[in-house]
Parts: structure tokens; sequence; C-alpha cells
């Protein structure tokens, strides 16, 4: 499938993914891929499927085809602007078939998840003694190279070894389970990041990237060169939450208060944050036992610091061809033309690709932690 500046290819298979066969390719007609930091990662491909000639008597060529399994690798690459990107690697978890019954074409639907869905089939009762939070991520991340994954695990500001004869780490889920619950102690994030090459991914747990250089910005209400085809912008004042709560600390014997009254996201994006503009905020009580005065501290932090990730947020749809660019997910964008209280930098938190014959198009999630530019200036 190609447009103008775009082509997209097509690895797929079982156990050595190959580059789709020409009789594959001409029957796709839409391919979606959609990216998030707070799930799994999903594609949908959608084929024609009418039956015609000799090789369809006994079934349609897609559900012939030993491509389109259920567990078929699928590994999607967009070129744009002669740079290419992985924008998925996959694995079929539901096939869908709508034959035509109103003069219509009959259709052959491939649905599936990023390659973390095979860390979500086997439910797992491990202990994970003497490591932190930090490194059982580590070493669960590594057991999965078989699909190309590469950790990169960022240590939190206290991940304190556990004493093995007082607090052994212990896993009751499966392993992608795990690894989010995990990273929701200290507000971070789990997912899986296709590429940088076909049949390589990067496995990222952490908090939410909010540095580096902004993509090309988002412009809005600008006449001929606006590139967004719709946006809304929210603000959720009940998001932001401070925490007070109490720790028995297994050291001192002593029960200690534990508080949060900001967050320690970095860097911020807005000239007016939730929990530091003068506006209420919720608070929610606490009570920790096990840890040390540095481990509930941390965990506090980061309810807190996730709270305010989605305090305002922005969706919209954006023309890629016109927009001359591909919005990248998990990182920082800049709009313009939407007035102080909204222009300025976001944070990408999930983006959807749409391509079809002659049409490019993405829509977007974006959030921050309150309301304000920080800039007068925008990369354009």
């Amino acid at each position: 499938m190609s447009l103008k500046n775009v082509l997209l290819t097509l690895l797929i298979g079982r156990s050595s993914p190959k580059p789709a066969p020409q009789s594959l390719m001409e029957r796709l007609q839409n391919v979606e891929v959609t990216h998030d930091d707070s799930g799994k990662s999903g594609f949908q491909l959608t084929f024609e499927a009418g039956r015609s000639g000799s090789d369809s008597l006994m079934d349609t060529a897609c559900h012939l085809s030993p491509q389109l399994r259920p567990f078929s690798r699928v590994v999607i690459t967009i070129t744009f602007n002669a740079l290419p990107r992985v924008l998925m690697d996959g694995i079929i978890t539901n096939i869908q078939y709508s034959p035509d019954s109103s003069g219509g074409s009959s259709t052959f639907t491939a649905t599936g998840e990023d390659v973390s869905v095979m860390m979500d089939l086997e439910e797992k009762d491990v202990g994970h003694s003497g490591l932190s939070e930090y490194a059982i991520a580590g070493k669960i991340i590594r057991s999965y190279s078989y699909y190309g994954l590469i950790p990169q695990v960022i240590q939190p500001d206290s991940s304190e070894t556990p004493e093995p004869m007082k607090r052994i780490p212990f896993q009751h889920a499966t392993d992608l389970a795990y690894l989010n619950k995990i990273a929701k102690r200290f507000g971070y994030l789990f997912y899986i990041i296709p590429g940088p090459d076909p049949l390589t991914n990067t496995a990222y747990w952490g908090p939410p990237i909010r540095k580096g250089p902004p993509q090309k910005a988002l412009s809005v209400n600008l006449g001929h060169v606006s590139n967004v085809v719709s946006i809304n912008f929210a603000y959720n004042a009940l998001s932001a939450t401070k925490v007070s709560g109490k720790l028995h600390d297994i050291k001192s014997k002593k029960t200690i208060p534990v508080r949060t009254e900001t967050s320690h996201r970095k860097t911020a994006l807005v000239s007016e944050p939730a929990l530091t503009s003068g506006l209420r905020s919720r608070t929610i009580l606490t009570r920790y036992s096990g840890l040390t005065l540095a481990q509930a501290q941390s965990q506090a932090q980061g309810l807190t610091d996730s709270s305010v990730d989605n305090v305002a947020t922005a969706s919209g749809e954006l023309d890629v061809l016109r927009y001359g660019n591909i919005l990248q997910p998990r990182s920082l964008v800049d709009i313009r033309g939407a007035g102080y209280s909204n222009d300025g930098s976001w944070y990408v938190k999930k983006a959807t690709h749409k391509i079809k014959q002659g049409e490019y198009r993405q829509s977007f999630i974006l959030s921050r932690e309150g309301m304000g530019s920080l800039t007068r200036r925008v990369v354009v």
C-alpha cells in the first residue's frame, strides 16, 4: 500500500515473519495502529475478502492464507519522506469475517496487540527474593528476548533492595500485570516501543517521558497554516491528588507521617500546575507497612505524580500529509494558536494511525498537569 510520500510494508508469519505476498497486499484496504502509554498498543488490518476463481471454491483467500492465523506475528513499517519507521510489532489475537450481504464487499479483519500480549498469557506464582522493583522489571523483560525486547528500565528515586528475611516480593500474576503493578507504585508506566529495527522492540519501564525536543507544532485557528483537522481541550479539577498517610517503620518501630504536597514530574510543562495554582485539590489517606520511610514516601509521591498527568487533556485528529510528519506518542509536542491557556508543550499520551488508499490521518490524546504556556514561541 502506498500514497504520496508514504510507503507501507508488512512482515507477517508464525515463527519467522516474512514480507507479505503481493496477493495479500493487493487485498489490504485499511490499516489502523494505536499506541497508548497506559496499556497494550494494538493494530487492525482490513482486507477485501471476496471469493472469485477456482482457488476460492473452498474458502476465501484470506481464510486460506497461512499468514492470517491467530498468533501470527505482524511487523508494520511506514516509510514517510524516505524515513522508515516501525509502527507496530504485534501478534494477531482475533480474526473477523464479514461476508457481503448488501451489495458491498466482503471483508476479513485481523486484530492484534503488541508483543507484550505474550507476557500476559500465563499467571505465575514467583518469589523475587532480594530484588528491588527496578531489578525485577529488568529480570522479567530480559526473559522475553525472543521477541526482540531491549530493556529500558529507569530506577526510581527510592527502590531499595528488600531484606530477604523481612520482605520477599511475590508475584501472583502474569508478567505483564506484575510489571504494571510495580510500575504504578512509583507513578511509572510500562509499554513497548516498536523498533528501531524490524523484529526489535524497546521495553520501557519508567516515568512518562517529559523531556527532549518537541515535535513539529500542532497549529490551530491559523488559517491556511493550520494542520489540525479537529481538537478539543478539557480540564479535570478532580484529578490532582495529595497524599496524607502514616507508616509503621520496620526499622525504627515508630509511626511516621507520609505526605505529598506537589508533583515531582520533570520537566514542568505549564505555568499554572494544578497543585500549585491556588485551586483546591483532593487528598487521600493511606497507610503503609512493611516498608522503609523512603519506600513509602516514594510510593506516595508516585500516586500524586500520576494524578496530575491528566489534569488537562487535548484530543483531536490531524492529516499526516498536511502536518508533514508522523506524530510520535510518548513524547512532547507544542500547540500554537489555541490561546495562552492551551498553547505550549503537551505530552502525547495516545496516537492512532488510520491509513487507507489516498489518506493517512492520526487521532491523538495529549495531556499535562495544568494550564498556561511557558513560552511565547513554539517550534514550527
